[in-house]
């Protein structure tokens, strides 16, 4: 969290994420022309630039898209999450310069202005086999734009929250009509099997990682044990929740963290004010509650984020019984302190070493 909107400050961890990122693209870049003039030595300077911004701007939203599910099945991959527009910026870079080149290579001799000859050079926009690929790539280059464009927090802050993370969830629509793109691009002019391996592995991926999280989520979702008493619901035993951690749950549509720390339990809404993200999975650091994607915090006691800091989220009310944990899904307006939840020492595990 900082004080000032400010250009990007390369602090260590940014610095040495973006020298692998950069080492990793050059590594890509210098493997890819060597198997080229390897295998097709004939291969023009132009179209060897076009074919490895091409296939090295797909490879990384594959892996942009694929970060969010790795982090909810192993905290592990979070470190490449903290910076992924960083990630995703350096990917537009190269699909423009992709872009561009095809732009000049296939539509900047003719008299037609280069960007109307990209919708008027293939009409077969009745046919599916011959449907016209490099409009979808104008279309998805356009998104990919636009959400370079508005990665810094000023457009969050200035668009709001729900009308950033909508327009940043139009990667997904990005992703459908790149890889039609390239479907079709396969299919009109080379039509070689590895084409069509190399999208269906990477859309088998993006679809299996998503699909092994949300079910992973699922299940970790405590539902209701047994009937409410007194407005509270048994959701788990105490010793479920780790210390300075959150066991989350989902009861009557209302997303609540419940975060275990210096003997006490507090139950804040899980969705931070930032981006949405899920509080239930970061952990508490300095006495707060630290969102994993940004870093943004909040007191365990009243949802609030300490001064200077404005946001809010909802609180609830949270108890301890024989062992188990109950949580009043009611909220409380945003903010509101609530007295945590004491455990009994005879519920506190034992660190004895007896």
């Amino acid at each position: 969290m900082s004080l000032n909107y400010a250009p990007i400050l390369w602090n260590r961890q940014k610095k040495r994420y973006d020298l692998i990122m950069l080492g990793l693209i050059a590594l890509y870049l210098a493997l890819f022309t060597a198997f080229q003039l390897l295998f097709r030595p004939e291969i023009t300077p132009e179209t060897l630039i076009i074919r490895a911004t091409a296939t090295l701007a797909f490879l990384m939203l594959h892996l942009i898209l694929m970060i969010g599910p790795l982090c909810r099945l192993d905290r592990r991959f979070l470190p490449l999450l903290y910076n992924r527009r960083h990630l995703g910026v350096t990917m537009f870079i190269i699909a423009l310069v992709h872009g561009i080149f095809c732009l000049i290579q296939f539509h900047a001799l003719g008299d037609v202005n280069p960007l109307v000859s990209i919708f008027i050079s293939n009409t077969n926009y009745q046919s599916v086999s011959q449907f016209p690929f490099q409009a979808l790539g104008f279309f998805a280059l356009l998104i990919l734009f636009l959400m370079a464009a508005t990665s810094h927090d000023f457009w969050l802050e200035n668009l709001s929250p729900r009308i950033w993370k909508s327009l940043h969830m139009m990667v997904y629509l990005a992703y459908a009509l790149l890889a039609m793109h390239v479907l079709l691009g396969v299919l009109q002019q080379e039509g070689h099997p590895a084409g069509f391996v190399f999208l269906g592995t990477g859309i088998a991926a993006v679809t299996g990682l998503h699909l092994a999280a949300a079910f992973k989520v699922k299940r970790e979702e405590e539902r209701p044990a047994g009937p409410p008493a007194d407005g509270f619901i048994s959701v788990c035993r105490v010793d479920e929740i780790q210390e300075n951690r959150a066991k989350v749950v989902i009861i009557r549509q209302e997303n609540i963290a419940i975060f275990r720390y210096d003997g006490k339990l507090s139950a804040i809404n899980n969705v931070c004010k930032h981006q949405n993200g899920p509080l239930g999975e970061g952990k508490i650091v300095d006495g707060c509650i630290t969102c994993p994607w940004h870093g943004y915090q909040y007191l365990p006691e009243n949802g609030q984020s300490p001064p200077p800091f404005t946001e809010k989220v909802a609180t609830y009310d949270v108890k301890v019984m024989d062992g188990r944990v109950y949580v009043n899904p009611t909220p409380y307006p945003e903010g509101t302190a609530r007295p945590p939840a004491l455990i009994p020492p005879s519920d506190a595990p034992d660190l004895s070493g007896a």
